[in-house]
């Protein structure tokens, strides 16, 4: 429990001693980060269309699968046929045929240059690729749901942060304001109270814009408005402890990576299933019918077939077309790889990247934590002096905005903080569910594809649809 508290009391301290933990009307009323990303998670448009795309990605399978069963095809004709003889007597016979057949065919490949099971291999890894695609997908929702929490909180504290400014400024200008018609300071003064109190409002109009844009995005990405939100905590306990280790993690298991890695598998596969073309195939086919007309004239009546038929063939040449498309598959693999190189490098530079930017959030929060500290003293001295005529408004006004821009800097340094450690966490791969323990059932793809996997018939979804 040490452990954990030691990366997160600094960071709730700080947002406490700014003033940035809104009074609640009741515990219950208030949302907790985890709660708004359980929230992202479960609800988010973009992320339930990625489940949706992988459920639709799971069904490539039994489409492959499909080739190991027999095909079933039952047929039925019928019509009306006009028939208008000449007989060797030059006389003239007509007859109206009503002609129909009935008949089912039942085709079964027994070999077609292992194009099925490399069909079904290519299937099985894209399901593997579209996993890791859907679990980066997650990542990515619930990193913007950080992003969006963390700057509603920020902006709200702004806003305060602003409104308490524009006060100060009001009361600053209203001594000053007595002060000019008591004799002890000139309208100049006045004029300088008067222009940081405008600036102070516009100030003031701008968080609230950046606030009200920060609300939207929130509703976007989280699924409601936000309420009262509680400071948000770092993810410190659950990050790798060296730099080294976060390179590792991220080149190894990010999903990017796993994603690329199986995008090269499914191109190596490829390869044989184009060469398959290019080998013999067999088949066997089964059919009956039985057909019938109503002209008593003709030699039968009536029909009954039943026949079974093995068909093997070889290609000879196609025109060039499977070895086109053999080289195409080989030099789509050599592309697979050449990108899974960039994949790889683009988590290593992500890794390190997001890795310093966590260690210089911590060094942003101290500083300007101190900076907030100097800068309180350093007003509550010139107010001090300048009651006693050592100094004049200007200073009052300079050391007040020293103070609001240095409150305005650690507020940014918190927000970027948390943001800086949920990065960290995406670059190594595990921003999710499972390692959150948010309280929400994990999304499990692999549910749905056994579900639908070895389906034979059947037109509804397993979710009813």
């Amino acid at each position: 429990m040490t452990r954990q508290r030691s990366g997160v009391g600094p960071v709730l301290a700080a947002w406490a001693t700014l003033g940035l933990c809104y009074a609640l009307p009741a515990a219950a009323s208030a949302e907790a980060l985890p709660e708004a990303l359980v929230k992202a998670y479960q609800t988010n448009p973009q992320l339930n269309a990625e489940r949706a795309r992988q459920r639709a990605t799971d069904e490539n399978v039994p489409q492959a699968l499909a080739g190991y069963r027999p095909q079933i095809v039952a047929s039925l004709s019928a019509g009306l046929q006009a028939v208008r003889n000449l007989l060797p007597d030059n006389t003239i016979q007509t007859a109206t045929l009503k002609p129909w057949t009935i008949g089912v065919t039942v085709s079964q490949t027994l070999f077609n240059g292992f194009r099925t099971a490399n069909s079904v291999r290519v299937a099985e890894l894209q399901v593997q690729s579209g996993r890791e695609a859907l679990r980066n997908v997650g990542q990515g929702v619930l990193l913007d749901a950080v992003t969006a929490y963390t700057n509603v909180l920020a902006n709200q504290s702004l806003v305060e942060a602003q409104r308490s400014n524009v006060a100060f400024l009001r009361e600053t200008l209203s001594i000053t304001q007595r002060r000019l018609n008591a004799g002890d300071v000139t309208p100049t003064d006045t004029a300088q109270a008067e222009a940081r109190l405008n600036r102070g409002l516009a100030d003031l109009n701008a968080a609230e814009v950046a606030l009200a844009v920060s609300q939207a995005t929130y509703a976007q990405v989280i699924g409601n408005a936000p309420s009262a939100l509680r400071p948000a905590e770092v993810v410190d306990r659950y990050l790798p402890k060296t730099r080294e280790d976060s390179i590792a993690m991220a080149i190894h298991e990010h999903p990017a990576v796993m994603a690329a890695s199986f995008d090269v598998d499914v191109a190596s596969t490829n390869i044989r299933l184009a060469e398959g073309a290019l080998l013999p195939s067999a088949t066997l086919q089964g059919s009956v019918s039985r057909s019938r007309d109503s002209d008593q004239t003709l030699g039968t009546f009536g029909t009954d077939q039943a026949s079974i038929v093995a068909n093997v063939t070889a290609p000879i040449y196609d025109g060039g077309q499977a070895a086109s498309q053999t080289r195409q598959a080989k030099e789509v693999t050599a592309q697979s790889r050449l990108v899974l190189d960039q994949v790889r490098n683009q988590a290593r530079t992500a890794a390190v990247s997001a890795w310093v930017a966590n260690e210089g959030a911590k060094i942003a929060v101290s500083a300007s934590e101190s900076e907030v500290k100097a800068a309180t003293v350093a007003l509550q001295g010139v107010q001090r002096e300048a009651a006693g005529g050592q100094r004049t408004t200007v200073d009052v006004l300079n050391s007040q905005a020293d103070l609001i821009q240095a409150r305005a800097r650690l507020i940014g340094a918190l927000r970027d903080r948390v943001i800086a450690s949920y990065t960290l966490l995406s670059a190594v791969g595990h921003l999710d569910v499972k390692t959150l323990s948010l309280n929400t059932p994990d999304y499990l793809p692999e549910v749905h594809y056994h579900q639908v996997r070895d389906a034979w018939q059947g037109l509804r979804t397993p979710s009813g649809q």
